[in-house]
């Protein structure tokens, strides 16, 4: 079990995921404290990239839940670019995508999940939030639950299954095919890479929007 563990802090293990995912939080980090120490009125090639990206981030979330995008972009947006950067990971040779490893994306599902609650509770209370799981009659309380965990599990077995498989079929593309072939491949991992994230974040955007609707109805009503 420990063959695919790299060193041990006290009695926990740290795996190659592990220590991807803290480099990738690092360069995140790095990038972000450097583009955005001097940002001018009249922006710079990359300020206007990074403020591109933005705005299109808010425009999605915007789009789900109007009104609510600058409450969510911290999150959704941080896990639109979280995820991006780790499936781009598998390029580099000798290090695996940490998202083509179950118990990250199951750790990212679960965080989703508890963001999910934490929305809802915070958009319209514990108690009506809780009420919604009894609406519009008790007997729907196991399928609501049922639902909670079987979305949960499939956002974690989709992004998992998919980063795993280009991986696999990649790796045996340049086993048969050689250096012949690495342009078209890695486009390939690029264009999966962006589709992958974006559906991770949309879903995600999709179950808060689906915690804190019930709210914004009464709102409107």
């Amino acid at each position: 079990m420990k063959t695919n563990m790299l060193f041990p802090i006290g009695p926990f293990w740290i795996g190659m995921p592990i220590v991807v995912t803290w480099g990738i939080m690092l360069f995140l980090l790095t990038f972000s404290r450097i583009a955005t120490r001097r940002l001018e009125i009249v922006p710079g090639p990359l300020q206007t990239v990074l403020e591109g990206i933005i705005a299109a981030m808010l425009d999605a979330v915007e789009a789900v839940l109007p009104g609510k995008s600058e409450m969510l972009l911290p999150f959704i947006g941080t896990l639109w670019i979280y995820i991006l950067v780790a499936n781009l990971s598998g390029i580099v040779p000798g290090i695996s995508a940490p998202t083509a490893n179950l118990s990250v994306t199951a750790a990212l599902a679960v965080l989703v999940f508890l963001s999910v609650h934490w929305y809802g509770i915070k958009s319209e209370g514990l108690k009506a939030y809780l009420r919604h799981y009894t609406s519009p009659s008790p007997i729907l309380l196991p399928f609501h639950l049922i639902s909670e965990v079987s979305r949960t599990v499939a956002l974690a077995v989709r992004l998992f299954g998919n980063i795993m498989s280009l991986e696999m079929a990649a790796l045996l593309v340049l086993l048969v095919g050689g250096l012949f072939v690495p342009i078209p491949l890695l486009m390939l991992h690029i264009v999966e890479a962006l589709v992958q994230a974006y559906i991770f974040g949309m879903l995600a955007l999709i179950y808060v929007s689906g915690a804190i609707a019930s709210q914004q109805r009464k709102e409107n009503e």
